[in-house]
């Protein structure tokens, strides 16, 4: 969801030439899959195409050519900087909720996998407001860049 809304977010303001986004997950057991049908739904209620999408396993190798790395949750946070080469490969690791003020305490974006079809529409809002806030975050550094 998170690769698709903020790829998205950055094609709308017309940074989308700018911005490289992609997801990956810390396990492989998905890897090569589709999006799980619900979220695919949840994503296109809302005006997305999640349709092409496929898991992936993050690699070593994304910490070079990153600026930044996003992880959903605490869990998937700590591994991600478990597994950087560098120190400040480390600090590229930062929650996505971290970006939403209105998240407060809750920096964890839930798991909907095992919940009903209202779940995966409330990840879907949470990735959005904190994928916005992200963007207006970095969208200076992006148009100094231009």
């Amino acid at each position: 969801m998170a690769e698709i809304v903020f790829r998205e977010i950055a094609t709308a303001r017309h940074f989308g030439d700018r911005v490289a986004v992609s997801s990956a997950g810390t396990g492989d057991w998905h890897v090569g899959e589709h999006a799980d049908r619900r979220t695919v739904e949840a994503l296109a209620k809302r005006g997305y195409d999640g349709s092409a999408h496929r898991a992936r396993q993050f690699e070593n190798e994304r910490f070079i050519t990153s600026d930044l790395v996003v992880a959903l949750d605490r869990s998937h946070e700590r591994i991600l900087r478990e597994w950087a080469p560098t120190e400040a490969d480390a600090e590229k690791v930062v929650l996505l909720r971290a970006f939403d003020p209105r998240a407060g305490e809750q920096l964890d974006v839930p798991d909907p996998y095992y919940a009903g079809p209202e779940m995966f529409d409330e990840v879907l809002g949470m990735i959005e407001d904190a994928s916005r806030a992200l963007f207006r975050q970095l969208e200076p550094a992006i148009r100094s860049a231009v």
